[in-house]
């Protein structure tokens, strides 16, 4: 199965105005200076491209591609690229500047990076995406490189696009350069426990709360909205550490069970339908919009962007949100889910295992050498919780809510990097 960096989609609310948002106040409450700020605030480098591409019809079509590298401070820029229609230059910012702070708090040295093109992966054939993933591997080969841009799969790519772009890069520098991406297939120099990574990083999050909070695993249920690769890894791993996972939805709608659903099982049926739920009959059905209130102890938003927003933040009734996509809660909502003492565990913070085990897959690539699974997960482990008490602390420190914390924790480390490097 392909990994697949979560991301947020183009919804109501502008990806990058929520993202500064959470910035402004979390860099008010650092109190860093002026000049700091507008550093932090500005992309280090924005690319815009026309990519011409032969279609199977014989027509020439032109796509037009961007990529965004938002910091380059604490090492080489790191973040995925999307095929999708809805891609545009403030979400691409919105996510680079997301995996700046995504990297920093979980202490691994890369800076934030993110690219896409706007087109349809439905409606184009394998050769069009071939074409098409290449010319912008070649449109890129002065920004891409192992020790400068280090890009990964993300919404409508995977494993195979990244073996072309590794493949094309690689022919222009007259050798293999398998560190230049990660997300590869396995056999290109790709890592083991990448797939689940991200979900793995939810879970580990979301175990580390309820510590928190003296909630036993065994006597906690959970809704998991979105059954993607990231929902569906955490509902597993969920279930395999004792908590009854009630719901569980997908494009299709939801999925309820009071007595928990088997989520063994409805992975092996999505798997079976073409990747989707539906007509799934281990549940009764629900809307996606009923999954997100009701009374559970954990709710895992882990499908799209802005799926809680301020009219329906007052429904949930969640002790906790572990948010597995980026930007599942829109900026509007956060006083409201402050205000009813629901813990928070931000997107930078709980889907920071995929980006971990990216970083695992480069370091790998450059010593030529391949951990064991066992090591992986157990590292991968480790830094999600060392991550999750570092901001924990901090929102203790300062009185402020978990993603404000974890603002705080990337913003520092960023802005003392800049200074010990005599940036200006």
């Amino acid at each position: 199965m392909a990994y697949i960096e979560p991301a947020p989609i183009k919804d109501k609310e502008n990806p990058l105005e929520s993202m500064m948002s959470r910035f402004d106040a979390a860099a008010r409450l650092l109190g860093i200076t002026e000049e700091m700020y507008h550093i932090l605030k500005v992309p280090a480098r924005q690319v815009i491209v026309g990519l011409p591409i032969t279609m199977d019809s014989g027509e020439i079509k032109v796509f037009e591609g961007y990529r965004v590298i938002h910091s380059n401070i604490l090492g080489p820029a790191k973040g995925g690229i999307r095929f999708d229609p809805g891609v545009h230059l403030d979400e691409v910012r919105a996510l680079a500047a997301w995996m700046t702070w995504k990297c920093a708090v979980v202490d691994i040295p890369y800076g934030g990076a993110k690219g896409g093109i706007a087109c349809n992966p439905r409606e184009m054939s394998v050769g069009e995406m071939e074409r098409l993933m290449r010319q912008y591997t070649v449109a890129m080969l002065d920004v891409f490189g192992p020790d400068k841009d280090i890009p990964a799969p993300d919404m409508g790519t995977g494993p195979r696009e990244m073996a072309w772009l590794m493949d094309e890069y690689s022919k222009a520098k007259g050798m293999t350069v398998n560190s230049v991406v990660t997300g590869k297939p396995l056999v290109l120099g790709g890592s083991l426990g990448r797939t689940e990574a991200t979900g793995r990083g939810v879970t580990v999050a979301a175990l580390s709360a309820m510590d928190k909070l003296r909630m036993n695993p065994y006597r906690t249920s959970a809704a998991i909205q979105g059954f993607g690769n990231v929902g569906m890894h955490a509902a597993d791993l969920l279930q395999e550490r004792g908590v009854t996972v009630q719901a569980i939805s997908d494009i299709s709608g939801g999925y309820y069970n009071d007595r928990g659903i088997d989520i063994t099982a409805a992975m092996t049926y999505r798997s079976a339908n073409n990747g989707s739920l539906e007509g799934f009959n281990g549940a009764e059905r629900i809307s996606n919009e009923e999954l997100l209130s009701l009374p559970v102890d954990v709710l895992v938003p882990a499908a799209k962007e802005d799926v809680i927003n301020q009219d329906n933040a007052a429904s949930i009734q969640a002790r906790m949100i572990v948010e597995g996509a980026n930007g599942p809660t829109s900026a509007s909502a956060d006083e409201i889910i402050n205000g009813k003492g629901i813990l928070v565990v931000p997107d930078i913070l709980a889907n920071a295992g995929g980006v971990t085990v990216s970083y695992f897959e480069w370091v790998q690539n450059r010593i030529g050498y391949k951990w064991n699974l066992d090591r992986i997960n157990r590292r991968a482990d480790r830094i999600m919780k060392d991550a999750f008490d570092r901001v924990f602390e901090t929102s203790k420190k300062y009185q402020v809510s978990m993603r404000l914390a974890a603002y705080i924790v990337a913003i520092d480390k960023v802005a003392s990097t800049y200074k010990y490097r005599g940036g200006y």
